[in-house]
């Protein structure tokens, strides 16, 4: 049972926000309403990592997990790869992508110890111009297929765009429950440490009596 448990919480602190469901299907309205989604991400992360401190960075959501830094840049790689796929599919008839080692990347220098703000500006800027191909993209064109050799699936458009808002998502709720497991360590760090002083022997003294002469 306590292994049941265990798992339960693993599962939980992996994905917080639940699994992508695949399978689904998309009316145009919530096309539009994931459009939007990708055009406001950068602003909704934005919010949430103004302001970290060096030592937050390095605050991992699980154990073995990613830093906080190690995520925001892993946001960067992850929808700069989606963006490519995206235009590879509208100008070829189902391309074959090409898969790549996410946490490989997430283990290279840059991802370890490069400054957050530049994958940010890159991130801000990149769904700037992906919602802008978005909103130019037609229903057929939310129809146009990519190859995942790795799943050996044909991947609709309109199911990656939706898969990339969630994941955009997931690693929000990643980067929340780093900061509030930072909080916690800052605020145990910050509280009184109440020293037991225990009671010492009385120690006896000599008196001596004075003799009557």
């Amino acid at each position: 049972m306590n292994t049941v448990i265990e798992a339960d919480k693993m599962q939980q602190a992996r994905f917080p926000i639940g699994m992508f469901e695949f399978g689904k299907t998309y009316t145009p309205d919530e096309i539009q309403q994931l459009i939007r989604k990708i055009d406001e991400f950068p602003g909704k992360l934005k919010r949430i990592i103004t302001g970290l401190t060096k030592e937050q960075l390095e605050q991992a959501y699980r154990q073995d997990g990613w830093t906080i830094r190690q995520v925001i840049h892993h946001l960067a790689d992850s929808h700069m790869n989606a963006y490519i796929r995206f235009r590879l599919a509208l100008t070829e008839d189902t391309p074959t992508i090409k898969p790549y080692d996410q946490q490989a990347w997430a283990n290279l220098e840059d991802a370890k110890n490069a400054p957050p703000a530049l994958s940010f500006d890159l991130l801000f800027n990149l769904h700037k111009r992906w919602a802008i191909l978005l909103k130019s993209m037609s229903e057929q064109d939310f129809e146009r297929l990519f190859y995942h050799p790795e799943h050996q699936f044909s991947y609709k458009l309109k199911e990656i765009l939706a898969m990339y808002v969630w994941h955009g998502e997931h690693h929000y709720a990643h980067i929340l429950k780093a900061k509030e497991k930072s909080a916690v360590k800052t605020k145990a760090k910050k509280a009184p440490v109440n020293k037991v002083v225990k009671n010492e022997p009385v120690k006896k003294v000599a008196v001596k009596k004075e003799v009557k002469k």
